[in-house]
């Protein structure tokens, strides 16, 4: 009886830890800066944007999870079965998007502590990254994750609601703007961005691996899965809307941000230096979580390549922290390559997404379940929007290799 309810608690545990991968990997440096520019660009409007993302996000987030959740498979292996070698080239685009953004998410982090203590960049770099490879150097590196991202997004939601408070928005307009927006017709390319930047790349699979690993699979566990792919949108969708507000209680009193870091200077606005202050905590706590994530999905997408990088998985992770964390003390953000993987990041998703579907009807990867038909339809709907946009992105790998 008692290791029954320590099994059960320690599943609810890695369902919740599951749901705050996900939305800890989403919520990055790139996360608050997008937010913060197009709630200067779109004000109260931006509220649509957020609502309408947040609706297609669900729809690819639960399609994702519920097919691995019933396969046991990984989303590597899932794309194998429906087309074989396809899986090694979503597995490698994944990896090398996962890299270049990890570089980015250090540099973030790197940036948070600056803002925090004042220490060198560089130097915040290599304490942020060895902060990365301390959580993979337990024995139960899952629970370590789980316990890390739950306590880190906890605390990121509460300082950004604090701030959301203090700049007194129009929250009456923000919801009337929800579904009456200005001008919808330029709102296309947020929505798109917001769909990419929320569930594209390795985001929509960090929680649904780290079920995986957790042993949480099968038709049996089904509801959990799903409301366990719900919540993990609802927590990045909490932090975005906060983060919307603080931003827009700025902006709608002519308060101009700084282009150069939107969110800090809306921080900075809305609670004088003890708000700046905090920037730098939300921005350390959304970076450091994107590395765990992003390092923890990436080798999870590789593992299935070679039976050295399965075994020796936890390593791998740690490696790929080193060598981003490397290149960004020594080399800094290095700016084509985050332009590559972000062009590459556009095709992942309308990729993953269609093979899921297709994965969904497919007896031999998901036996008798039967996939719901409206997720189907919205599935498809998502690889739609979702390959507009991956098209759009070619142009940024013509243009860098131009």
């Amino acid at each position: 009886m008692e290791k029954a309810v320590k099994s059960q608690k320690k599943n609810a545990g890695a369902i919740l830890g599951a749901a705050f991968i996900m939305a800890t990997s989403a919520i990055g440096p790139g996360f608050l800066t997008q937010t913060a520019k197009f709630t200067a660009d779109f004000a109260a409007s931006f509220a649509f944007v957020i609502l309408l993302s947040i609706i297609l996000d669900i729809g690819a987030q639960v399609n994702v999870w519920r097919v691995i959740g019933i396969s046991g498979l990984r989303g590597q292996d899932i794309a194998n079965k429906v087309l074989p070698g396809l899986g090694y080239f979503v597995a490698v685009l994944v990896a090398l998007g996962g890299l270049a953004f990890n570089i980015g998410n250090i540099g973030g982090a790197a940036l948070g502590l600056n803002v925090l203590i004042g220490i060198d960049v560089k130097v915040a770099a290599i304490i942020s990254g060895i902060v990365g490879i301390i959580i993979f150097l337990s024995k139960d590196a899952g629970a370590v994750i789980d316990r890390f991202v739950k306590v880190l997004g906890g605390l990121m939601i509460l300082i950004v609601t604090y701030v959301a408070f203090t700049t007194n928005p129009p929250v009456g307009e923000a919801i009337y703007r929800s579904f009456v927006p200005e001008n919808p017709s330029t709102l296309v390319l947020p929505i798109i961005t917001l769909l990419g930047g929320t569930v594209g790349g390795y985001i929509t699979f960090a929680g649904g691996h780290r079920l995986i690993d957790a042993g949480i699979t099968g038709e049996e566990n089904l509801s959990q899965i799903t409301k366990s792919s719900v919540t993990g949108i609802l927590i990045a969708s909490v932090m975005r809307i906060f983060l919307f507000l603080a931003v827009l209680g700025v902006v709608s009193k002519g308060l101009q941000l700084d282009p150069a870091n939107p969110a800090a200077s809306a921080f900075q606005h809305g609670a004088g230096m003890l708000g700046y202050k905090f920037f730098g905590v939300v921005l350390w706590c959304a970076a450091i979580t994107s590395v765990v994530g992003a390092a923890y999905t990436s080798v999870s997408f590789l593992k299935t390549l070679h039976t050295f990088i399965a075994k020796n998985e936890k390593y791998f992770i740690m490696a790929f922290i080193i060598v981003s964390t490397l290149i960004m003390a020594l080399v800094g953000s290095p700016a084509k390559l985050l332009i590559l993987a972000g062009s590459l990041n556009g095709l992942i998703l309308p990729v993953t997404i269609g093979t899921i579907l297709i994965a969904s009807k497919r007896r031999d990867i998901v036996g008798e379940y039967k996939h719901p038909a409206w997720l189907l339809v919205f599935g498809i709907i998502i690889v739609l929007v979702s390959g507009y946009a991956g098209i759009a992105s070619l142009k940024g790998i013509a243009a860098l290799l131009g």
